[in-house]
């Protein structure tokens, strides 16, 4: 099963053609879901005692499962957030697992640290951090959320001296923030309170402020952080950091700011004044399989201080003990001290590779292709008379309806069109009402896919 045969050579090869075929699709098929009992039948029984094979398996899965996925990197998937790696970026993932790199500590990954570590100051100089600024790439913005709330409410009792080491924590954030900020708060057994969105559903300033206000001085106390939104999954719209970052200094708390999604915009000189105040976040996230082409899974949680981090994180065990001193390596950067997590993979080296691949120009000019995209998609909906815009984009994302329709059909409409192969665009709600939504941030989709659709909802 270890050792290197001449069939091992023959699977190797498939392999490899298998990986290098998908990835030159242009563009893939759409594909779509199977019901398990379809999957069962079409697929057999894969688990024997004796195996079937590798070249079997590889069949089962080209010609059964795969097809049963939807291909997220579809020009025209554009629900949820769609992905769409590079291709250096994908063909170099193999060589990431083929490599067994363990990305958990400097002294058995340094190499692959080093280069993440590359790709993350090009992230942090994006925002404007600091020169010492840090972090970490985690699994997604779940995990970078809650690895960074973490640290924020670790400082928040350190500076307390004992005094908050029994007291439920406090963060404040907005009725537009990602449902992560909520399931964090769930892991960490605190509490969260939201402060008022506009109409675009942005963070207003002077909720925030009349809520931290209206709050007894003893509840006032337990708030360790504020959390921030540089675009928002449902809208793409991105809070006013800089009215939050005041707030957050003037209560003297961690200012984290999520941009799992909308965080790559910062690429972008067109919509770069959008974002002035993220500079003096604690702590901000982005996710590069999502806006920045890169495969999954991979998230850059950054730090202002990655110490305060470190502090938060770092594991203590004896056989850990000399990944915390010694010489010939730094023992002060191990990936496993930044966030919640201690065996990682370095799921930061295909991001890595690509911006080294294709210079950072080239995804400067990507991510404003496909605001371009969606822009003027916007343009060519509100000028359909059968639609309407919700509101005019900010980033990349497109909310719209079609006059006169139901809830059921518009969950019609999106179910014919996976059936056809043509696209995958599910409705979403906004105020209450069920709406349409695209999210452009595949730089292959062209206003010709946004014609499309229009004409289909004719």
């Amino acid at each position: 099963m270890h050792s290197h045969d001449a069939s091992t050579e023959v699977l190797t090869q498939a392999i490899l053609r298998y990986a290098v075929d998908r990835v030159r699709l242009d563009p893939p098929p759409l594909d779509g879901p199977r019901t398990p009992a379809e999957l069962r039948a079409m697929a057999g029984r894969t688990i024997t005692e004796r195996g079937i094979g590798g070249l079997e398996a590889l069949r089962v899965f080209g010609d059964v499962l795969a097809p049963a996925c939807i291909s997220i990197d579809h020009p025209r998937f554009l629900s949820f957030v769609p992905a769409a790696p590079t291709e250096a970026s994908v063909l170099f993932d193999l060589v990431v697992g083929a490599c067994s790199i363990y990305g958990g500590s400097w002294l058995e990954g340094g190499g692959a640290v080093h280069a993440e570590n590359e790709a993350l100051r090009y992230l942090a100089d994006l925002a404007g951090m600091p020169p010492e600024a840090g972090g970490v790439f985690v699994s997604g913005g779940t995990a970078g959320n809650l690895s960074a709330l973490i640290a924020a409410r670790h400082l928040w009792r350190e500076k307390a001296a004992g005094t908050f080491d029994r007291t439920r924590g406090l963060i404040v954030a907005s009725k537009g923030a990602h449902s992560s900020v909520a399931l964090a708060a769930r892991a960490m057994d605190v509490d969260v309170v939201d402060a008022d969105a506009d109409a675009g559903g942005r963070l207003r300033i002077d909720s925030l402020r009349e809520l931290v206000d209206g709050l007894p001085a003893t509840e006032r106390s337990r708030i360790f952080a504020i959390v921030a939104t540089s675009g928002t999954t449902n809208a793409g719209v991105i809070d006013p950091l800089a009215g939050v970052a005041d707030v957050a200094h003037e209560l003297g708390v961690w200012f984290h700011v999520d941009g799992a999604y909308g965080g790559a915009g910062l690429a972008a000189p067109s919509v770069r004044a959008h974002y002035d105040g993220i500079e003096r976040a604690d702590s901000f996230i982005v996710d590069p399989h999502k806006w920045l082409f890169a495969p999954f899974d991979c998230c850059a949680l950054l730090y202002r201080d990655p110490m305060l981090a470190r502090r938060a994180h770092t594991q203590h065990a004896e056989y850990l003990d000399v990944l915390h001193g010694g010489e010939g390596y730094d023992a002060d950067w191990n990936p496993s001290d930044f966030a919640h997590h201690l065996s990682r993979r370095a799921r930061g080296l295909p991001f890595w590779f690509s911006l080294a691949t294709y210079g950072t120009a080239a995804y400067r000019e990507a991510v404003e292709q496909t605001l371009h995209v969606a822009h003027e998609g916007a343009r060519l909906i509100a000028a359909a008379t059968h639609l309407e815009l919700v509101m005019e984009p900010e980033l990349s994302v497109v909310l719209f309806r079609r006059r006169g329709w139901t809830a059921d059909q518009y969950q019609a409409w999106s179910d014919s069109l996976l059936a056809a192969g043509a696209a995958f665009v599910v409705p979403t709600s906004w105020a209450g009402e069920t709406v349409l939504r695209i999210c452009v941030v595949n730089p292959r989709t062209t206003l010709d896919d946004i014609e499309l659709l229009i004409d289909s909802l004719a």
